[in-house]
């Protein structure tokens, strides 16, 4: 991409501007499985400010901007339920978790149930349980 279009597009990847917050005023504190980092500020909010005393915490993702691919470690720590990075705040996995699939809305993968016009929009014919509203009736 296009430096101006670093400059002011926020949907694929991360802005020049949070490229430079990145670098200048944070400092990364972790990587999750997809490659996606995650920083913290160098310095907390300054007294005055709504947030004062705590830090701002960000991610930037490995390819497009979507919430649905940070996992839910990285989730709480970004919203600031624990202080301490993930991996020193999580239990061993257990044998019945699957790994993370994204978001598949939108694209060829996408759940489409039977009648949906992506698979020819045929629906099984009513049984007879359906009664038709009327304004008459």
């Amino acid at each position: 991409m296009s430096i101006l279009g670093k400059i002011f597009t926020w949907w694929d990847g991360a802005t020049f501007g949070t490229m430079l917050d990145s670098a200048l005023k944070g400092e990364q504190v972790g990587t999750d499985a997809q490659g996606n980092k995650y920083f913290r500020s160098k310095k907390p909010y300054p007294k005055g400010h709504p947030f004062a005393g705590r830090e701002r915490r960000w991610v930037i993702y490995n390819g497009p901007n979507d919430a649905s691919r940070v996992p839910s470690e990285w989730h709480g720590w970004l919203h600031g339920s624990f202080e301490g990075v993930p991996e020193s705040n999580l239990p061993p996995p257990r044998i019945w978790e699957v790994d993370f699939t994204p978001n598949a809305t939108g694209t060829a993968s996408a759940y489409r149930p039977q009648g949906a016009l992506e698979r020819g929009g045929k629906r099984a014919a009513a049984t007879g349980d359906y009664e038709a509203w009327s304004p008459e009736a």
